[in-house]
This record gives C-alpha cells, sequence and structure tokens, in this order.
C-alpha cells in the first residue's frame, strides 16, 4: 500500500494559483538547475500542452524561471523571478510548443552556459508532484523526492554492481534503482534514488569506475 506523505494530501505550501502550474513547475525549474550543476547564462523554456496554454495567467513562467534561480515553490519572490532573472543577466524566453506524446503539463528546459549546452525535460503530474523524463535526448524518470544518483557510462557487465559495491561501502541503502539504456554497448543511465545523500568522496570513487562518463548527485527539492 502506498504511503501518504502530508505533502500529498494537503498540497504543496506555496506562492500562485495552480499546485501544477506553479508549484510543480518550481520543482523542475530547481531540479534543471541541479542537473544542469553550473553558471546558466540563457535558457529557454519549451513549454507544452496546458503550460503552453495557460503559462502567463497561472504563473507557469515566473514559477520556472524562480525553481532555476534556486527558488522554491514558497518563496515569497516567486513572482518578481523575471525582474530578478533580468538583474542577474540571465537571458530568458518562453515558447509554446507540442511534444510528441507528453503529459499536457509537460516543459522542455533548453539552458546554455560554463557548461554547454543541456536540455532537460519534466512534467507536473499533480499537488506540486513531478517527473523528470528526460536529460537531453535520454529517456528516464526519477521525481526529486529523495537524494539521486545519476549515472552515464558504456554499458557493459559489472557496472551496476560495482555501484551498488560502493553505496553499500558507505551504507547508503537504496529506495529506488532504475537503468535506461538506448541500445546494448553504447550509453547507458543509472538513477538511483537512496534514503540518505552520498558523500563527495562516494561520488568521487563512482567517478572513477571504468567506463563512468557522468556522476550527478542531486538533492531532494
Amino acid at each position: 500500500m502506498k504511503q501518504f506523505s502530508s505533502f500529498d494530501i494537503l498540497g504543496p505550501v506555496m506562492i500562485g494559483p495552480s499546485s501544477s502550474h506553479t508549484a510543480g513547475a518550481a520543482r523542475i525549474g530547481n531540479i534543471a538547475r541541479k542537473i544542469y550543476g553550473g553558471k546558466i547564462r540563457s535558457v529557454t523554456f519549451y513549454l507544452h500542452g496546458s503550460f503552453a496554454e495557460t503559462y502567463k495567467g497561472h504563473g507557469t513562467d515566473r514559477a520556472l524561471l524562480a525553481g532555476l534561480l534556486g527558488m522554491d515553490p514558497s518563496d515569497d519572490r516567486l513572482k518578481s523571478s523575471k525582474d530578478i532573472a533580468r538583474d542577474k543577466g540571465l537571458d530568458f524566453k518562453f515558447v509554446p510548443t507540442v511534444i510528441e506524446g507528453a503529459h499536457p503539463n509537460t516543459v522542455m528546459i533548453e539552458m546554455d552556459g560554463e557548461c554547454g549546452k543541456m536540455k532537460v525535460t519534466g512534467t507536473s503530474v499533480g499537488g506540486g508532484n513531478i517527473v523528470i523524463t528526460k536529460i537531453d535526448d535520454f529517456n528516464l524518470e526519477f521525481n526529486g523526492d529523495y537524494p539521486t544518483l545519476i549515472t552515464s557510462y558504456t554499458d557493459k557487465p559489472g557496472v551496476v554492481a560495482k555501484v551498488s559495491k560502493i553505496l553499500n561501502k558507505y551504507n547508503i541503502n537504496i529506495a529506488f534503482m532504475r537503468v535506461f539504456r538506448n541500445q546494448k554497448g553504447e550509453r547507458a543511465t543509472m538513477i538511483i534514488e537512496m534514503d540518505s545523500a552520498l558523500s563527495s568522496q562516494a561520488v568521487d570513487e563512482i567517478k572513477k569506475l571504468p567506463g563512468m562518463s557522468q556522476v550527478m548527485m542531486i538533492d531532494p527539492v
């Protein structure tokens, strides 16, 4: 039986009229910022479905931008996020579009800055809950509720076991684990949601594993 938190029952503490269009949007923006991992100089938000239709009236645009600036859904500055972004020199724009097969409350965030270009696609599924569904053109799935380890590596036997061994060494309990790949022997992504965050030392050990190309530790939002 699913365990419900007070967040699920009462909804998020937030600024704005809609948990899906403001609280969820702010969380998507915040996770995109953490995934990018560096200074963002410009961003384009590609809005799909009801996000595209009502983003101005429901404040989805301001919420997405606020999240990208590191604000949570209850931050009083959310309403002024566009002015704050301009003051920080962040270029931004919002583009209504169609994302084939996507949930109505979906946004693709295209960021550019000191880490180069990156796209993060996320969906607000109601009550402030979200799902990140894609990084660049790679399909995956996680919700940002747990400390999350994201690894990208060459798909070959033994990688999952080696990462799991390191987690065990640091007494980390795995809540959920998913492995995604487009084709055998090519790029794979492992998403591990944990009960506690990894230390920087543990992350460094995982980075040194053979075939590992990218390792990210994402704190919950």
